[in-house]
């Protein structure tokens, strides 16, 4: 399964927010063996949503949309998601009896607040108020942290892939020093090789089998140069 994850808000673009929903959802995805083909940020503005959801939907399993959920003038996630699949918004009845059941009388809601695009199921807010929404592989999460995570939680059996197993190495070399010895091992095993400079390099080795990506780690780490600090543990 391959998904697009896009992120909803000005204030990301700004650099005002980190973007921590991105990076944790990745992290979700992975651990399921889930492929994030994309990571998107748009503003709050419906024609840029609209555009970037449709041309996503088209490519790839299923697009997750975070932020810009709610009732006020600059949450207009659920009017893009509604305009790139062609339906309107409608105030969404089992999302209002949800939240009723909550403690939250229609009186009390902002106007708005469960308006979904037709046909979508709701997808209650067990930390907050306004609801998400799944329809056609799409789903749109609110952009609140604990909000977002609460709600994909609530989802998440509904992504699945190839587990990946993974195995770190870390090399006190210079990456370019380790071409060789990357290469090498890529063709000696059935992994993936990825490497990350920084104070020292941190190699990842993935691999759908657990077996070859630990013997490919065991292989590499007896031909690398351990930073100090690792070197004294291991002694």
């Amino acid at each position: 399964m391959n998904v697009a994850v896009v992120t909803v808000g000005d204030e990301l673009l700004a650099g005002q927010t980190t973007n921590t929903n991105a990076t944790w959802l990745c992290e979700r995805f992975a651990r399921r063996g889930v492929s994030v083909e994309r990571v998107t940020t748009v503003p709050d503005r419906i024609g840029d949503i609209a555009r970037v959801v449709n041309e996503y939907r088209a490519e790839y399993d299923a697009v997750v949309v975070t932020g810009g959920v709610g009732p006020t003038h600059d949450d207009v996630t659920m009017d893009g998601v509604a305009a790139a699949l062609g339906r309107p918004l409608e105030e969404h009845e089992a999302a209002l009896a949800w939240l009723e059941e909550e403690g939250y009388s229609r009186s009390d809601l902002t106007e708005g607040t469960a308006d979904l695009p037709a046909g979508a199921r709701a997808l209650h807010n067990e930390v907050g108020v306004a609801p998400g929404a799944a329809v056609e592989g799409i789903y749109v999460l609110p952009g609140v942290p604990s909000e977002m995570r609460a709600m994909f939680q609530s989802v998440e059996e509904e992504f699945s892939g190839t587990e990946t197993h993974r195995e770190e190495v870390v090399a006190d070399e210079p990456e370019s020093a380790l071409l060789d010895r990357l290469e090498s091992v890529r063709n000696r095993y059935e992994v993936s090789v990825g490497s990350y400079p920084g104070e020292s390099v941190r190699i990842v080795l993935q691999g759908t089998e657990k077996e070859p990506v630990r013997k490919a780690a065991d292989w590499l780490r007896e031909r690398v140069d351990a930073p100090a600090s690792e070197s004294h543990l291991d002694s």
